[in-house]
């Protein structure tokens, strides 16, 4: 088996949430050129026809769930539809996730709840309910847990407080689950950075703080989605095979936060 070969996953299956756009949608069709058949699943019906598009292109099949993910009895049954729709289970890539900033005293105890539940329990639901079907195929293959973390969760920030602390849990759910699947499924991260994708349009569209984005960055510049996605190729393919429990930071280099989103001291 050559270099190349091991970043192969051909005839295996996956399953991408979040894959509508963004770093969803790369991971879903990077995986698709590197052999593999997807379920991808999202809000919107209509993004997720154009992603499945360009998985067809490269000769692979795609199985499209419109769903709200939030929904943990949802978002746990992609793994049976994979499954019976594809033949197996090998891949889940937990992409989706996100919390909007708010200041500290904005933060209620039910939205620091609603961020954990959308970046940890999430991946909780839908891995659980995909560990018996990965099981299930006795052909000696490893299989591969991935899940989408944020630099903000290995470092501080104002705004921060229930996304920071979500992708914190979510990265030693991680580490914590690659104890429990060990050997058979790994389970591994990816601390994400400044990606351009819609998260960014704001800024992107304003050259002074795009400048001080890319200018707190060792790398100088925001990465791009498919950045992303070869990670998530890496850890779920054999050139990944001696890796577990670990979070890969793909950040251009950025040892703290990037952009000041201007929230006050807190005050009487």
């Amino acid at each position: 088996m050559s270099i190349l070969d091991r970043f192969s996953v051909d005839g295996q299956v996956a399953i991408v949430t979040g894959a509508g756009r963004g770093l969803g949608a790369a991971t879903a069709v990077a995986l698709a050129e590197a052999g593999a058949d997807v379920l991808i699943s999202a809000r919107t019906a209509e993004q997720l026809d154009v992603v499945a598009e360009q998985v067809r292109a490269t000769g692979r099949r795609c199985v499209v769930v419109p769903a709200d993910l939030s929904d943990l009895d949802a978002v746990a049954g992609l793994a049976q539809t994979a499954y019976d729709e594809l033949g197996r289970l090998d891949t889940v890539v937990n992409n989706v996730g996100g919390t909007f900033p708010r200041e500290f005293m904005k933060t209620s105890a039910r939205f620091l709840n609603e961020s954990f539940s959308f970046n940890v329990t999430t991946a909780h639901a839908l891995t659980r309910a995909a560990v018996p079907l990965m099981l299930a195929d006795d052909d000696g293959r490893q299989k591969s847990v991935v899940t989408i973390s944020s630099m903000m969760g290995r470092t501080a920030d104002r705004g921060f407080v229930a996304y920071g602390t979500a992708k914190a849990a979510l990265a030693h759910w991680t580490r914590m689950a690659a104890q429990d699947l060990s050997p058979r499924i790994r389970v591994n991260g990816i601390y994400v950075g400044s990606i351009l994708t819609s998260a960014l349009e704001f800024v992107a569209g304003q050259p002074e703080l795009m400048g001080q984005l890319e200018g707190k960055t060792p790398l100088g510049r925001v990465g791009e989605p498919e950045d992303i996605a070869a990670g998530v190729l890496y850890l779920s393919s054999r050139a990944g095979q001696y890796v577990t429990g670990k979070l890969i930071e793909i950040d251009g280099g950025i040892q703290q936060p990037t952009l000041d989103l201007g929230f006050p001291d807190v005050s009487p």
